[in-house]
């Protein structure tokens, strides 16, 4: 039944699905963790219960995603041993440590005060639980270190040697660790995921002045948001700029399938629209501007900038996806910035949170930083291949002596597994979100009658010169 079907493609594919799946909870925890540090620490700082009450709503919201992200990740490790066993062989020398490394100083710390985060209301002093906060925080940023530092070295490997008998071993932790590509990929991914966070309390936020529900609690949530789109959005630009050089200089097949270009050219157009057609060559239905791509990669207009066709066929990516996901996330990135510069001339016209459209459109932009966190995903897997690491592993010479149809139904049972639980998880933050902040909860700590002093001294407070 299954004997037409190809192992190595299937393998991908549950993977693809899978880790696509499970990056968007990492993506949103890391920057919603440390968003809840910054509550919190509003709320010691000015004993405004408002920022309490925002801490305890969202802090539920951060448990029942952390929970999905750890069930889908450890899926992922078991996919290594059944689906990937000669990958693992060969380089579990080097990425092994790092993996192990990501559960004892990450995974641990986590999971160890996140049961503070949510319990420890009343039970422990403020100062420690806002301290819980922050190592939670922490946390979840080592994770992304560890993580992006085994991700990066299949990118650009570095630090080791190949055995005679096959197997990888590392030479030079340091340079295994601080591969080429790791500094750029971090500061990009954990800037995406602030992104993500911020758009999807900003979306929030939006949904409840436009509704006319929790308007106090709402105003601070738009307006945290949008400062991280005005000042955060442009600053992934540039950070993205650095890493594109990077890959550029490391990854040039990548970039030329980001870019659609098939012949070396000097003074290479920048494709904005193009179908790129991987038997003939070439691209169909072509809108370029001449010389752009030439001018971002090298900084010249008459910079050279290598074609697909440089490399053998068996040796380039799969272009369409690449060049398309590319794109998408591009977009997105300039939809945010647009987003930070419409809510800073609303900000200075004194109208942010009164302006119906533009909490309507940010409730539209709430998926937004899923979607490119997805897209850059497969831009950075996708545009590696035909390698599992680059120029040293082949994808085909890694996968398990596994029939294709066991992939098949194992990939099946995932995605009806994952879809139940993505729409149990879903429907659940939807409630919480649905009911909002719970003004009762906001007073753990303030029961002594503490006045509510005004929020005049940030954005999230300026309505037309009204305190919240």
């Amino acid at each position: 039944m299954f004997s037409h079907l190809d192992p190595v493609f299937l393998a991908r594919a549950q993977f693809a699905f899978t880790v696509a799946y499970h990056i968007t909870f990492p993506a949103f925890t890391i920057g919603l963790a440390s968003w809840l540090a910054v509550v919190e620490w509003r709320w010691l700082k000015t004993g405004n219960p408002l920022y309490e009450q925002i801490y305890r709503m969202w802090v539920k919201i951060f448990a029942v995603t952390f929970g999905m992200g750890v069930v889908t990740g450890v899926v992922l490790s078991y996919q290594f041993g059944t689906n990937w066993s000669v990958f693992a062989d060969k380089v579990g020398n080097v990425l092994g440590p790092l993996l192990g490394y990501e559960v004892l100083t990450a995974f641990f710390l986590e999971a160890s005060f996140l049961g503070i985060m949510l319990f420890g209301w009343d039970r422990v002093s403020k100062k420690m639980h806002f301290a819980a906060t922050v190592i939670v925080a922490v946390g979840t940023l080592l994770s992304a270190f560890w993580i992006l530092s085994a991700n990066s070295w299949m990118q650009t490997p570095a630090g080791f040697r190949v055995g005679a008998d096959g197997l990888l071993y590392p030479t030079d932790w340091i340079q295994v660790i601080f591969n080429p590509s790791f500094p750029y990929r971090l500061v990009h991914m954990v800037t995406a995921a602030y992104l993500t966070t911020a758009f999807v309390v900003g979306g929030v936020g939006g949904y409840y002045l436009w509704r006319g529900l929790h308007i106090k609690q709402a105003r601070i949530m738009l307006g945290m948001a949008m400062i991280m789109a005005i000042f955060v959005a442009p600053m992934q630009l540039l950070f993205g700029d650095l890493h594109g050089l990077n890959t550029f200089k490391h990854q040039p097949i990548k970039v030329a399938a980001m870019e659609g270009i098939w012949n070396t050219e000097r003074g290479a157009a920048m494709r904005l629209f193009a179908w790129p057609d991987q038997i003939e060559e070439r691209n169909r239905f072509e809108i370029a501007v001449p010389k752009l791509s030439s001018l971002i990669l090298t900084h010249d207009l008459d910079g050279e900038v290598k074609g697909l066709k440089s490399w053998p066929r068996g040796d380039r990516p799969p272009v369409a996806v690449v060049f398309w996901t590319f794109r998408i996330m591009f977009a997105i990135g300039g939809l945010m910035i647009v987003t930070g510069l419409a809510a800073m001339v609303l900000h200075f016209r004194k109208a942010l949170f009164t302006t119906r459209w533009f909490h309507l459109w940010c409730v539209a932009m709430t998926p937004s930083g899923f979607v490119a966190v997805v897209a850059g995903w497969f831009v950075t897997e996708v545009g590696r291949q035909p390698f599992i690491v680059q120029d040293v592993l082949r994808t085909s010479d890694s996968v398990s002596p596994v029939a294709a149809g066991s992939v098949a139904i194992s990939l099946a049972a995932f995605v009806v597994t994952y879809g139940l639980v993505f729409t149990a998880g879903a429907y659940y933050i939807l409630q919480l979100i649905g009911k909002g902040p719970d003004i009762a909860e906001g007073d753990a700590y303030g029961r002594h009658g503490v006045k509510e002093p005004p929020l005049v001294t940030d954005i999230t407070a300026q309505t037309g010169g009204q305190d919240v």
